[in-house]
């Protein structure tokens, strides 16, 4: 069943119809005002995919698009928009790991400051 938007011509008000079915469309009346003058909105829709779905979408080469790795920015919108895809809220230091790339720093840093850094194990000993 759809659910079409709508914008009074009276008030301004956005408001949503959930419509049962197709034959017929009522006319729409504001719940503010009660206005039944309404322009019908073009609204967003979603697509469901399956988790494999995404999964394989994440791993296409062409979402890099234009990912600059050497540029800290980048590698915060890339993060951004990958996190959009998955839908789940990553938590608190994915923010403030983004938030600190889109600020400029550098990844490295960012990482050694959150201890995410690999340890430095010096260079190997010979036997």
């Amino acid at each position: 069943m759809p659910i079409y938007e709508y914008r009074c011509l009276n008030c301004q008000k956005r408001f949503n119809l959930l419509i049962r079915g197709f034959s017929s469309l009522p006319s729409p009346r504001c719940p503010l005002c009660g206005s039944e003058r309404a322009d019908r909105l073009i609204s967003r829709f979603s697509v469901v995919r399956s988790e494999e779905s995404q999964l394989e979408a994440l791993a296409d080469p062409s979402q890099l698009g234009d990912l600059d790795e050497n540029d800290p920015r980048s590698v915060a919108r890339w993060a951004r928009k990958m996190s959009k895809q998955v839908g789940e809220d990553l938590g608190p230091e994915f923010d403030e790991m983004v938030g600190r790339l889109e600020a400029g720093e550098d990844p490295e840093s960012v990482e050694r400051a959150m201890g995410l850094a690999e340890p430095d194990l010096g260079p190997p000993e010979d036997l």
